[in-house]
């Protein structure tokens, strides 16, 4: 690391580097540290910018240890080598780079065989950096078809869009009913109810409601909401009503692991209500971040006027993204994945991941001081709390604790109705093995004593962990 010394500002102090860093002379080197706010004056050898990054980013955390997080952070050296020969391809110059374009074709294809699209060979849909663009789009075709359906009062101020939803939606929901100018409803917890309601949702629904989201895998605990009851129950509501509302199909990460370890659930395209669904290919499609996924299940669900057609860099190019320019190396990845695991192999995945995730929800109970909410058997993914006789720490004080091990656990409150449960999530992916799973228990057993002698629990602000989303 860069020691600095002497007085002076940040900025002005010498620093002492490594002598062996020095490109040709080890004598003569960097005797000023480079100002971190302000371009510095000129350039410096790559070996010692690089140095420089390098020493300040060993502070972050360790991703592999890190079980608050859903995205993937582990692939093949071969997916790396992919990504590195494509970060240069820039992913909407379809003209330029024809065959990744292609690729991305087909990873839409493969994931509409995958969620049952009454056409797959056709099937709409694109990639995108990530589920949280991916909703904001399938948001916007749901708000543009209702808008449609409404053209003689809309505007107007007795037709203002609403968007059903359950509390626990990712917070990329609320973000698009504030950047879009829709009221969210949503449907608050209810006992050891951690998610949506169906009958609750579409009591909620109206003439101006654009459609309804369900969640397939909350990030809160894990489970997932039932798809196919909320249809019904909006079946219901249009046999009584003649409202017709469509059903828009979170499956950030619940879409890359039902398909293989769940294939009886009716959740996806076979339910003629879904119009559209979303997945991270960057969770649990198993790729680097970021890129996402959003499909939908015919034209008429994805209105042709929010499809736009550019004459650029040599040709007409159908895009619909909130974006313009990224990389192409993501979706060269989700496809390297798609094609070196295929069926069997995304299935193999999964089911190991949930295995080591419900081992370990298993063996957490038996420690006594833990009682779960979820035990990781729908989303490799689990939620617990501490025993109701536990009074010498909380959720929290576990949380710092194990941070000092080098794990991170999010500790958090629960949203309306339920701010009086706070809990500690794990979860699992590929990569966090029984290996792993066993040196996490193993700390968590260490950190037991020490917080079963405190007085009482020390983290006093848990408002500060409420609004916790990922």
């Amino acid at each position: 690391m860069p020691l600095h010394t002497g007085p002076g500002k940040p900025d002005e102090r010498p620093m002492s580097m490594n002598p062996f860093f020095g490109e040709a002379n080890p004598v003569v080197e960097m005797t000023q540290a480079p100002p971190k706010h302000r371009l510095p004056d000129g350039p410096m050898p790559p070996s010692i910018a690089y140095q420089l990054v390098h020493d300040e980013l060993m502070l972050d955390g360790n991703s592999r240890l890190n079980l608050a997080t859903f995205v993937s952070t582990w692939m093949e050296d071969q997916a790396d080598r992919l990504m590195s020969e494509c970060r240069d391809k820039n992913m909407i110059d379809k003209d330029e780079y024809p065959r990744t374009a292609e690729l991305e074709r087909r990873c839409v294809a493969m994931l509409a065989h995958l969620w049952n699209a009454p056409d797959p060979e056709s099937a709409v849909g694109c990639s995108t950096t990530g589920s949280s663009e991916a909703c904001m789009l399938a948001g916007m075709a749901l708000k543009r078809r209702w808008a449609r359906r409404n053209a003689d009062r809309y505007p107007s101020a007795d037709a203002r869009p609403n968007l059903v939803m359950g509390v626990n939606v990712q917070i990329c929901w609320d973000k698009f009913c504030n950047f879009w100018e829709v009221e969210a409803r949503q449907v608050p917890m209810e006992g050891d109810r951690f998610h949506l309601d169906p009958q609750a949702a579409a009591d909620l629904c109206d003439e101006n409601t654009i459609g309804v989201v369900g969640i397939l895998g909350s990030t809160f605990d894990g489970s997932y909401e039932p798809i196919a009851e909320l249809c019904a129950a909006l079946d219901n509501l249009q046999e009584r009503t003649g409202l017709d509302i469509p059903v828009h199909v979170d499956g950030a990460s619940g879409g890359m692991i039902a398909p293989f370890l769940d294939p009886d659930l009716v959740w996806d395209f076979r339910l003629p209500r879904v119009a559209s669904i979303n997945t991270s290919g960057h969770k649990y499609g198993l790729v680097y971040p970021g890129v996402g996924w959003a499909l939908w299940r015919d034209k008429e669900a994805l209105p042709e006027e929010l499809v736009f057609r550019v004459n650029y860099l040599g040709g007409d190019m159908p895009t619909f993204a909130l974006n313009f320019s990224r990389p192409g190396a993501q979706v060269v990845a989700q496809y390297y994945t798609f094609l070196r695991l295929g069926q069997d192999g995304y299935r193999a995945v999964q089911q190991t991941t949930r295995s080591v995730a419900r081992e370990l929800a298993h063996r957490i109970e038996a420690l006594g001081d833990f009682e779960l909410l979820t035990r990781g058997d729908e989303l490799p993914v689990f939620a617990f709390t501490t025993a109701p006789d536990v009074e010498a720490y909380d959720v929290f004080d576990v949380s710092r604790r194990m941070r000092e091990f080098g794990w991170l656990v999010p500790a958090y409150t629960f949203p309306a109705n339920r701010e009086d449960l706070c809990v500690l999530r794990i979860v699992c992916r590929n990569g966090f093995s029984t290996d792993l799973a066993d040196l996490f228990l193993e700390d968590l057993s260490r950190a037991l004593p020490g917080l079963r002698r405190q007085p009482h629990p020390l983290t006093r602000d848990k408002q500060k962990a409420s609004s916790f989303h990922h």
